[in-house]
């Protein structure tokens, strides 16, 4: 049936863990870095697989097309976060109803490369390309994957057609969406499947646990309007659904994922996410402020460095428990 929709309007609830919620004084409001630590360790040494730096290295191709950084700590967070949309949709790189074997996929915006590479050991049949502004991705890359550096808003050098495209995590990074979402139709084999899984960086919360001077959504309100200043949407994710009706494509699903920050879930899948989440914050927020922020709104890099104290602080703030919601939409191109 053109157009079918199943949606979910709201993120499933996440329950609290009372037991590790307990304490509500200052000196036990925050993990320590040992707690953290403990719970993240066995965690992450799965998915760690570049050293931190000091420093940061940005991408020269086409400069200013994306303004975060795409040095070794950068690429660890990405390959941190791949991890956690896995645990979100239970271990499965794609919610879409493909076969994968004998298909021409494609990646846009790949990153480390460490989807297509997956995806490649999955579907061994398969042919997959992805393509980034960085060439960041793994030398060495079995027979079915290569890597491409392009900018997807441009005309693509492969015009010849796929039988599903994927796109993850390009917030902030994309100037006209309806014009991506269109190229995406077209580059598509009637019938062939488009799945788009992106952010809504709003910091919600089921038991209205938030404050009012809460660090990581004064962040984040300041990244949403310097990227607005220079035409790239940091929250893509509720509208993605749109854009793909508009484009024409029909059975259209949407998923919403909640992801926790911090370890206060009571469900272990949960927790887990929420561990990582909190490091992208403790760890990451360098990332994701020091370029936008000098950058386009002007600050000091020594004003950043200050700011991203109070952040890195309510991120680990265990009475506070913020939900960010994560938005997957897949469709197909009519036959």
């Amino acid at each position: 049936m053109a157009h079918e929709s199943i949606e979910e309007d709201t993120a499933p609830v996440v329950a609290v863990d009372q037991e590790d919620n307990a304490g509500s004084g200052d000196g036990d409001s925050a993990y320590d870095s040992d707690q953290l630590s403990r719970f993240t360790a066995s965690l992450s040494s799965s998915v760690k697989e570049y050293k931190f730096e000091n420093g940061r290295r940005y991408h020269a191709y086409q400069s200013g097309a994306y303004n975060f950084p795409n040095d070794d700590p950068e690429q660890d967070r990405l390959d941190m976060f791949h991890h956690i949309i896995l645990l979100g949709c239970d271990g499965k790189l794609h919610l879409a109803p493909i076969r994968g074997d004998g298909m021409r996929i494609l990646d846009i915006g790949c990153g480390t490369g460490i989807w297509a590479l997956q995806m490649g050991d999955e579907y061994q049949s398969a042919e997959i390309t992805g393509n980034d502004l960085s060439p960041i991705q793994p030398g060495w890359v079995p027979p079915n994957v290569r890597f491409l550096v392009d900018n997807v808003e441009q005309p693509w050098a492969d015009t010849q057609p796929y039988d599903y495209i994927h796109c993850r995590y390009m917030a902030a990074s994309i100037q006209d969406w309806p014009g991506l979402v269109k190229q995406c139709f077209d580059n598509l084999k009637p019938g062939g499947w488009v799945e788009f899984q992106d952010y809504d960086t709003a910091c919600v919360s089921q038991d209205n646990t938030i404050p009012k001077n809460y660090k990581v959504a004064e962040m984040l309100s300041l990244l949403r309007g310097a990227c607005d200043s220079i035409g790239r949407l940091l929250d893509p994710g509720p509208r993605l659904k749109g854009w793909v009706e508009n484009a024409g494509f029909e059975n259209i699903t949407q998923r919403i994922i909640p992801l926790p920050v911090g370890i206060w879930p009571k469900d272990k899948k949960m927790k887990e996410i929420g561990a990582f989440m909190t490091l992208q914050y403790t760890e990451g927020v360098e990332a994701f402020t020091l370029a936008p922020f000098t950058g386009i709104l002007g600050w000091t890099k020594e004003e950043v460095e200050v700011f991203n104290i109070g952040v890195r602080n309510h991120a680990k703030d265990r009475r506070i428990h913020t939900l960010h919601n994560f938005h997957i939409v897949y469709a197909q191109k009519p036959s």
